[in-house]
């Protein structure tokens, strides 16, 4: 059985105190590798690395920094389907869905900040003549990077490709239940010869790893994609440490359906926001409303779509969803499903666990489920299930649709269909979410700032906004 290893001041070692995790494989509930069960130590030796290595790699032009940065990501390109496969191994998603979206996003993620960081410019201020001021913007040092199990190379690199291509040293952790992708990425930088010290990754579980990257003194920056509760104990243990911090957390993102809309196109759109990677994205659509004039024609429709989608093993080209990533979030699921029933909800379709045969008789695997007849602001409408489950509701007017949409304690993503030029704009900026789609779904410009408002998250990803959290910002002032 394989041994995964840290990567750690440029070499693959094994964890200080020798111990090990299980890592289950999804689709048959059994164990197929062992990852390190790390602690502070090894921390303590992945920060003194990065602290080490961090004054060459800084001054290191920028261009040379970004060459490394491509070439790691052209050398992931070449082993695409390895990695592709390696991904729906770990995490349980389907085969298409990895070699599709997960692999080339982590390239792409590499390539994009590589060149975005050649191209980043600072602020000048002419004062009437009398003065200049212009802004300088330095990497901080060493930052963690804590990445989620959902999507695991993908939210990875979406990390550490800014911080290590604005100079600053990386030591990062990736989930303990997904960590194989991450493993494999750092055999790539061993093969580069990627510095030594200015990459480092560090496996084991979040109390142990996690906690003591957060509150390692040297640690300057974290950046955190996780669930809610766990962005609130990064914050009260790093807000004291004045450390800068980027935390994407949890959603309950709702879809609003107008009458007007392009149904076939939405109806194609809301399934895939729906379902798509068994739920398990925080970007995923689970509060459907609907205009009443096409409710039940929705719910019809929506139902029967949702009952032809088949739920099978990763590795099957057919198999529309695939596992759930582990036995925990398998049981939590279940029991929201339990809890929607309790709480007067019907369910239209789905609502059990599937059991499959031969290797796969022990894989975790849940139907794709719909629920109607809930109140909006009952806990299966406002806790973040992260599973294959949406509830759907009809709506009278657009004052209430938005009510419903703005209820929860979440504001990461909205969807919003209609034709409705007028409507579109209206709505939109009375949504209180970080990102709203008109009339699709994950169309993501790396551009784009991401992320949330509320308990969503503090800060924004992507583009020149990456670039500016990994950064401290210094003015310079001249008298002319």
């Amino acid at each position: 059985m394989e041994k995964l290893q840290n990567y750690i001041d440029g070499a693959l070692v094994a964890p200080s105190k020798g111990t090990y995790l299980d890592n289950y494989n999804p689709s048959t509930g059994k164990v197929y590798s062992l990852i390190p069960d790390s602690d502070e130590w090894d921390v303590k030796l992945a920060v003194e690395a990065a602290n080490r290595a961090f004054p060459a790699w800084a001054d290191k032009k920028k261009d040379e920094r970004a060459d490394l940065i491509m070439h790691l990501a052209h050398l992931l390109e070449e082993k695409h389907d390895e990695f592709a496969k390696a991904e729906s191994i770990d995490n349980g998603k389907p085969l298409w869905l990895s070699r599709s979206v997960d692999i080339p996003r982590a390239v792409s993620n590499l390539e994009f900040f590589a060149t975005a960081s050649l191209h980043f410019a600072s602020e000048s201020h002419n004062m009437d003549g009398h003065a200049i001021n212009y802004t300088l913007r330095d990497p901080i040092g060493v930052v963690g990077c804590i990445s989620p199990w959902n999507l695991p190379l993908y939210l990875f690199t979406w990390k550490i490709a800014p911080a290590l291509a604005a100079g600053n040293c990386v030591v990062a952790k990736p989930s303990e239940i997904t960590p194989m992708t991450a493993y494999m990425l750092s055999k790539l930088c061993v093969e580069i010869g990627f510095p030594k010290g200015v990459f480092n990754i560090v496996h084991g579980l979040g109390p142990k790893v996690g906690s003591a990257i957060v509150s390692h003194p040297d640690t300057k920056a974290i950046s955190f994609t996780g669930g809610t509760k766990t962005g609130a104990e990064i914050a009260r243990v790093a807000a004291p440490m004045f450390k800068k911090l980027s935390l994407e957390l949890g959603g309950k993102n709702p879809v609003m359906i107008f009458a007007d809309c392009d149904w076939d196109k939405m109806m194609k759109r809301t399934i895939d926001s729906s379902f798509t990677n068994q739920g398990e994205i925080c970007l995923c659509g689970s509060r459907i409303m609907v205009e009443r004039s096409v409710y039940e024609k929705f719910k019809k429709e929506f139902a029967e779509k949702t009952n032809a989608l088949k739920v099978g093993p990763p590795l099957i080209d057919d198999s529309r969803l695939g596992a759930i990533v582990s036995k925990q979030h398998y049981e939590k699921i279940l029991s929201y499903i339990d809890l929607a029933e309790e709480e007067g909800g019907k369910i239209l379709c789905g609502g059990k666990a599937v059991k499959l045969g031969g290797e796969e008789k022990d894989g975790w695997y849940i139907e794709p489920t719909v629920i109607e007849g809930l109140p909006y602001n009952c806990r299966t409408n406002m806790e973040e299930i992260f599973g294959p489950v949406v509830t759907i509701m009809p709506f009278d007017t657009e004052e209430e649709a938005l009510k419903y949409a703005n209820a929860t304690e979440y504001g990461l993503t909205a969807m919003l269909w209609t034709e409705n030029l007028t409507r579109a704009h209206t709505i939109a900026a009375k949504l209180r979410s970080g990102i709203v789609w008109i009339n699709c779904w994950l169309l993501r410009d790396l551009r784009t700032p991401f992320g949330g408002t509320k308990n969503s998250g503090v800060g924004r990803e992507g583009g020149w906004e990456a670039l500016r959290f990994f950064t401290e910002p210094k003015n310079v002032c001249i008298k002319l």
